[in-house]
């Protein structure tokens, strides 16, 4: 599969993320929001920010791994996060660290949100995948 993962000249490199992923492949993955749920639909780490973050990310991975795609696949993921502050980034950065390796990190949009769709969530996360088999 393509991706090719550019900081093209003029733009700031990103430890935490890539500025720009280039994808060729043939098909694509769209993961829904992912948020602090278990496989049952109850709220794992309600009022805990790093345990929600570290529930979010798992079923990030385990959203990838149903449609047959790794986190090396992904080219851009979305956090929201209730009530963003500075000091949070660090314990996203950590999570995120743990599922993306230094040389597969995706285009990456971090939006500080009022609210998520249900009061006890904390974080969300989307991404997209581009994959190279049909």
């Amino acid at each position: 599969m393509g991706l090719q993962r550019l900081t093209p000249a003029g733009l700031f490199k990103p430890a935490a993320y890539t500025q720009v992923v280039v994808a060729t492949g043939r098909r694509m993955v769209f993961v829904a929001g992912q948020v602090s749920i278990d496989a049952e639909g109850k709220l794992v780490a309600p009022g805990d920010f790093a345990g929600q973050v570290k529930q979010v990310f798992a079923n990030l991975r385990t959203a990838l791994e149903g449609a047959g795609a790794t986190p090396a696949d992904v080219t851009k993921i979305t956090i929201y996060i209730v009530g963003y502050r500075p000091e949070m980034r660090s314990l996203v950065g950590e999570a995120r660290s743990a599922v993306f390796g230094p040389a597969t990190l995706p285009a990456s949009t971090l939006v500080g949100v009022q609210a998520l769709a249900e009061p006890g969530f904390l974080i969300e996360i989307e991404a997209v995948a581009v994959l190279d088999e049909a």
